[in-house]
């Protein structure tokens, strides 16, 4: 393969670049983290750097639709999380307001 490597996406830290790399290499794609070594050179203080994950020119459009997606689902993921814990915060809103009821008919 002598393919060029080009970048596909940048993050703010390594472990971000490392979950894409290997869902990239799940999909049969090659991928390389490059500048996860930046922080070691500054004696481990962490710097202000792009970490890029990178592809075989060939594979560049494809991985890149495959982190789309990726990014895509996630953001659906979020979203439905956030609804469910709405629906539990109003689950309880309406357990307290029985509690406060049943506490009242009490006295």
């Amino acid at each position: 393969m002598n393919d060029r490597l080009v970048t596909v996406a940048r993050f703010g830290d390594y472990m971000q670049a490392e979950l894409a790399r290997q869902l990239l290499d799940n999909e049969g794609i090659t991928a390389f983290v490059m500048g996860q070594n930046v922080a070691s050179v500054y004696g481990g203080v962490p710097a202000a750097v792009d970490v890029e994950l990178q592809t075989p020119e060939s594979q560049a459009d494809r991985a890149r639709e495959i982190l789309e997606s990726a990014k895509n689902q996630g953001a659906e993921d979020s979203e439905d999380e956030e609804s469910e814990q709405d629906d539990l915060e109003e689950s309880e809103d309406d357990f307290e307001e029985e509690d406060e009821d049943d506490f009242e008919e009490q006295e």
